[in-house]
């Protein structure tokens, strides 16, 4: 990369980082400059996405994690440090979607939703603040949806998981501020990816995961007096 790029002196994470949403921030912030760490849950997928972004050009590394568990994302963040340096930005992008009427869930696949979406950036967050505090710097994005302002049919676990996310950004912003930390939040419509099911929409007005990755892109550049704390983001047309 250019020692010129903006992003020259940053080391991103970046979690479900191995395709979609994830893995097109992974590579705008790698083109930025960023040494990226891609986070997946196998270690296959992970180090396949890696490879793809080193074959561009991209300092990429790949490392399997359960965001949902403490100490496999206290191996990660070590490994990350470890290979790549002090890490000054997380993207907490992994998240699952499960859609289905409230009453018809099953403890375990609520559990999944919410421990995926909002614990999940949680313990990546909480495992990364000190560091960034040391440091007095750095910024954390949250990839939250529209479906955490928006209710709809069988959405119930995974609505509730986005207003947590939501809540939780807010709040980590007024946390961290004070120590140089930015705290943001992006909430898309609906993306074009394999992610969710997409029944008689047109995939071409849809949001693309490049659209969510512009966006990261503009908050990781704001000037450092200031910072976009939320993103609401929708197509141009409705798909």
């Amino acid at each position: 990369m250019q020692n010129d790029a903006p992003l020259s002196q940053e080391i991103a994470i970046v979690t479900g980082g191995s395709r979609g949403i994830g893995l097109a921030i992974a590579r705008r912030l790698g083109r930025l400059g960023a040494r990226v760490a891609l986070c997946a849950r196998t270690e296959g997928a992970a180090e396949r996405a890696a490879e793809v972004l080193r074959g561009e050009g991209i300092d990429a590394l790949g490392g399997p994690a359960d965001v949902t568990a403490v100490e496999s994302v206290r191996r990660l963040v070590a490994r990350v440090r470890e290979a790549l340096g002090e890490i000054s930005l997380l993207v907490n992008n992994a998240g699952v979607g499960l859609f289905r009427p409230a009453h018809e869930i099953e403890e375990a696949e609520w559990d999944r939703v919410l421990d995926t979406n909002l614990k999940g950036a949680f313990l990546m967050s909480r495992e990364v603040a000190p560091h960034m505090i040391r440091q007095k710097r750095g910024h954390i994005i949250h990839i939250a949806s529209l479906a955490g302002k928006n209710t709809f049919a069988g959405g119930g676990a995974y609505c509730a998981s986005k207003w947590g996310l939501r809540g939780l950004a807010g709040s980590m912003a007024e946390d961290l501020r004070a120590f140089g930390i930015r705290v943001s939040v992006v909430s898309p419509g609906t993306v074009h990816t394999d992610f969710s099911p997409h029944a008689g929409k047109d995939p071409a007005r849809m949001l693309q995961p490049d659209d969510v990755a512009h966006v990261v892109e503009m908050l990781v550049l704001q000037a450092p007096g200031s910072f976009v704390s939320e993103v609401d983001l929708r197509p141009t047309q409705k798909p």
